[in-house]
């Protein structure tokens, strides 16, 4: 097969993927019945619901607002009220969700402050100790709530690849190996660290930089999927991953 031959062939095989990610799933749920739309969606709330909660927190709500308010918006997502204004050109589960929720915020605070939200409602269940946490983690500047949205979008993605790639070196039987080297797989490891890691398993000190190596690798794999899961084309993926790399670099 020639090399241009190859590159069709692996195009096609990637659109074809790509109308089974989570978000290119969703959007077709807003003009039909997908099959898999409402789980595609939950698993996407349910991974990327405490960057909405840092930008309801950074509007001045207080934790227990936050919670409600979060909460309430997700009930009413899932319940596809928002799914007629999902539209191709978004492209990024990122920004509609972002936008969705803008537009929910500004019909809640015309409400009366005293009204109830949730009604008791309960989309899923947030670990909101873990969100808080996170949001008091931020520095008290004057990031925009949209940037601090973006920053836990960002750090959200991570620790959701990082847990992934955890849970598949358990599985193998390597997790101690796991936990001694995941520090270096986005910081630089002088040759005092690998020495000292060596040392503590008890493997030589090449041993320890391959092993370094095959974890960044599996690593960036893991990214790319999981990113591919919240754009509608290939093409996205690198545009997205370059703007995380750039969120993480402010």
């Amino acid at each position: 097969m020639s090399s241009h031959a190859a590159a069709g062939a692996g195009a096609r095989a990637d659109a074809k993927w790509f109308t089974t990610t989570h978000w290119s799933v969703v959007l077709a749920a807003g003009h039909s019945s997908a099959p898999g739309a409402d789980e595609a969606l939950e698993v996407l709330c349910r991974t990327y619901w405490p960057p909405l909660y840092a930008y309801v927190r950074r509007q001045g709500c207080g934790p227990e607002e936050a919670q409600d308010l979060t909460q309430e918006f997700f009930a009413r997502f899932l319940e596809k009220k928002y799914f007629g204004q999902a539209d191709q050109s978004l492209g990024k589960f990122r920004t509609f969700l972002l936008t969705s929720l803008r537009n929910f915020l500004v019909s809640e605070w015309r409400k009366t402050g005293s009204q109830k939200r949730g009604n008791g409602r309960a989309a899923f269940s947030l670990d909101v100790q873990a969100a808080e946490a996170g949001y008091a983690a931020e520095p008290a500047d004057e990031s925009t709530p949209e940037k601090l949205y973006e920053k836990r979008w960002a750090v959200t993605l991570m620790e959701h690849v990082m847990e992934r790639l955890g849970e598949e070196h358990v599985v193998a039987g390597n997790g101690p190996l796991f936990e001694k080297l995941r520090d270096c797989i986005w910081g630089e490891c002088d040759a005092a660290a690998y020495a000292a890691m060596a040392a503590q398993l008890r493997l030589s000190e090449g041993a320890v930089r391959v092993s370094v190596h095959r974890l960044r690798e599996r690593c960036r794999e893991l990214l790319r999927t999981e990113v591919a899961q919240t754009v509608t084309r290939p093409e996205d993926v690198d545009d997205e991953l370059r703007h995380l790399v750039a969120v993480f670099s402010r």
